[in-house]
């Protein structure tokens, strides 16, 4: 299968409109080489690793991100599988520009929520072109992705928080929305039962959380991060998460290709 065949102008058109779409089988092929990554990662977390979980709370929710160039599985399906040029396809950009990979594991009987956020308050990152491929590796049915349908068009981005002291990222409340309650007011949230392989495409603006995994089976999940050609760096007014200290990258600029490499580009370019 070719990257083409992922990629319906009717899922570009709902990826458009709602801000997430699901792509049947984009990684089916590399579950078991991202499997095999996840173990690694969670054998030797990186200096971003987390366990999300307060005293008394039961299971384990693992996360940790930007290790896709010590970790070879995850760099293999980064440069080698349709990921890069599906990303280009829905973001409607001639390129497709690596930003971040992401792993999170939910343990069976782990009751906690992944809290509503959207991804781009955190980021040093602006731009239309954005897209995030949430790819799991077991079957989903229970520990779903939530995605909050047109919430990428809102006037005012949603106040990032820290996942587990909840407490706010920045101080400017003022420029930020409140974080919502979409079940309570009636929102309309996407999620989809998933097979290993499938991945939900989500732009970085798309407010969504998940559920908490109550199942006897692992949740583990696969995530890459893709910006295209409109995407520019961006100050915040405090540390954004990832970090990526010594960047010296300035607001307008590009990402700089040399830690956020190129993954697909237009041949017709």
């Amino acid at each position: 299968m070719t990257n083409s065949d992922f990629v319906e102008q009717s899922q570009i058109n709902a990826y458009r409109a709602d801000g997430a779409v699901l792509i049947k089988g984009l990684l089916h092929d590399w579950v078991d080489i991202i499997r095999a990554g996840i173990e690694r990662n969670m054998a030797s977390p990186g200096p971003h690793g987390a366990e999300n979980l307060k005293d008394g709370e039961s299971g384990r929710f693992f996360d940790d991100y930007c290790n896709w160039n010590r970790i070879p599985e995850f760099e293999k399906v980064i440069r080698e599988s349709d990921a890069g040029a599906v990303a280009a396809k829905l973001m409607v950009s001639d390129t497709a520009q690596l930003f971040h990979d992401h792993v999170l594991v939910k343990e069976p009987g782990t009751s906690k929520q992944t809290p509503w956020h959207q991804d781009s308050p955190y980021y040093f990152v602006e731009g239309e072109q954005t897209v995030s491929l949430w790819c799991p590796v077991d079957p989903v049915s229970d520990a779903t992705l939530r995605c909050v349908a047109g919430s990428h068009l809102w006037p005012k981005p949603v106040l990032p928080t820290r996942w587990l002291s909840e407490d706010n990222f920045y101080a400017d409340e003022d420029a930020y929305l409140a974080v919502p309650d979409p079940d309570a007011d009636g929102l309309s949230v996407l999620e989809w039962e998933m097979e290993p392989g499938d991945a939900v495409a989500f732009n970085y603006r798309t407010l969504h959380g998940a559920r908490g995994n109550e199942s006897a089976s692992r949740r583990r999940a696969f995530s890459l991060r893709f910006v295209g050609d409109d995407a520019r760096y961006v100050t915040r007014p405090g540390p954004t998460s990832p970090p990526f200290p010594g960047h010296e990258m300035r607001d307008g600029e590009r990402l700089r290709e040399d830690w956020f490499p190129t993954i697909f580009k237009n041949r017709i370019q």
